[in-house]
């Protein structure tokens, strides 16, 4: 039996490297802003955007030289706030076949794997979808 998507007004799917532009700091300012709004969103990702849910990561980024004593949120740790401040509203999917062949093997507990194959349930469990990133 197929797994259950839940209906969704907005899916943001996210493809290829999140260092490559500002497309990733759009899709999760894009997603707050939707949530804040009373909207239900789901996040798809594709490519190296699974690295943005990996746990490896830690919820920081490396401390900064030039501001030693400040600590900033890594991506993993932006996503994760997000996952845990709209429980039931917010649902991130990561393409399996994506992070196997990049080696990310373990995400953020709140990620369900998807087969590429399942992307299509994701597309029909939402009102809108918004692809942001290349193919």
């Amino acid at each position: 039996m197929a797994r259950q998507i839940p209906h969704t007004d907005v899916l943001l799917t996210l493809m290829g490297a999140p260092h490559a532009g500002d497309q990733v700091t759009t899709a999760l300012r894009l997603t707050q802003a939707l949530l804040e709004r009373g909207a239900a969103v789901q996040v798809w990702t594709c490519g190296y955007a699974t690295l943005l849910t990996q746990r490896a990561q830690g919820p920081d980024k490396p401390r900064n030289l030039a501001d030693w004593n400040r600590s900033y949120p890594s991506l993993p740790g932006l996503a994760e706030e997000l996952l845990d401040a709209f429980p039931g509203r917010l649902h991130w999917y990561g393409c399996r076949f994506c992070s196997d062949d990049r080696g990310v093997a373990e995400h953020l507990p709140q990620v369900v794997l998807r087969p590429p194959a399942g992307y299509a349930a994701n597309v029909a469990a939402a009102d809108k979808t918004l692809l942001i990133g290349v193919i």
